[in-house]
């Protein structure tokens, strides 16, 4: 059964392609252009999974990841974190301040929604790739 995920991106291309990406594979794609937007999607719709950007305006990802933790309806959704920060040092940030996963950008679309639906109960990934 596949999945309910919230994308919170500002990058229209980007957007896109994830939305894209995730709803071809089945799953239902909520989005979000901004932190502040994504943690009122979030509330509403409590997503089984969060996909986040880290640069963006009005919440920035850091700030988006610490207000849904504070929530203790959304606090346990798993969030990861999709970002063109890819210095060796900002996998082991992104994973200190508590997101669940760290995939770089530019995603490479042949593995995307894998790596995507590994954070996923086995139950709620799509039909078997082939």
């Amino acid at each position: 059964m596949p999945a309910t995920l919230l994308v919170i991106e500002d990058n229209p291309a980007n957007m896109e392609l994830v939305r894209y990406l995730l709803t071809h594979r089945g799953h239902t794609v909520l989005m979000a252009v901004n932190g502040q937007e994504g943690l009122a999607v979030a509330r509403s719709t409590l997503p089984a999974l969060i996909v986040c950007d880290l640069q963006m305006p009005v919440l920035d990802g850091y700030q988006t990841l610490a207000a849904l933790r504070a929530d203790p309806h959304t606090a346990a959704i798993p969030v990861v974190a999709v970002t063109a920060f890819s210095m060796p040092n900002d996998r082991e940030r992104v994973l200190t301040a508590g997101f669940d996963g760290y995939l770089s950008k530019p995603i490479e679309p042949e593995l995307f929604v894998g790596q995507i639906e590994a954070y996923l109960p086995a139950a709620l990934r799509g039909p078997a790739a082939g």
